[in-house]
């Protein structure tokens, strides 16, 4: 187990939600960082609902620091909550009744 704080205070009792799906995501980017040291290879990023709980800033930090990724697969409910900065060049899917349809 990991016990993270911010300001001496426990994140995981005290944090927003945001500051602790933010502090998920510098783990999971740490992470692959240390894979691509270790391996060679750039790892595929799978963020699921990544951007659902970000205010606009922290929306926009997150972009940026994806920008060096080889892949990133991305989901989302709400298409608008991903930033703008990711939407080109990629590929658009949408999953409605059990099918998948380009978008």
């Amino acid at each position: 187990d990991v016990e993270i704080e911010l300001s001496g205070r426990s994140l995981a009792a005290y944090g927003s939600r945001a500051q602790q799906r933010s502090v998920a995501l510098a783990l999971r980017m740490a992470e692959a960082d240390v894979l691509r040291e270790r391996s060679g290879e750039s790892p595929v990023l799978l963020l699921d609902d990544v951007f659902s709980e970000l205010d606009p800033a922290r929306r926009a930090a997150t972009a940026e620091a994806l920008e060096d990724a080889e892949q990133v697969i991305v989901t989302t409910a709400d298409a608008s909550a991903v930033p703008g900065e990711l939407r080109e060049p990629v590929a658009s899917y949408r999953v409605a009744r059990g099918r998948l349809t380009a978008v």
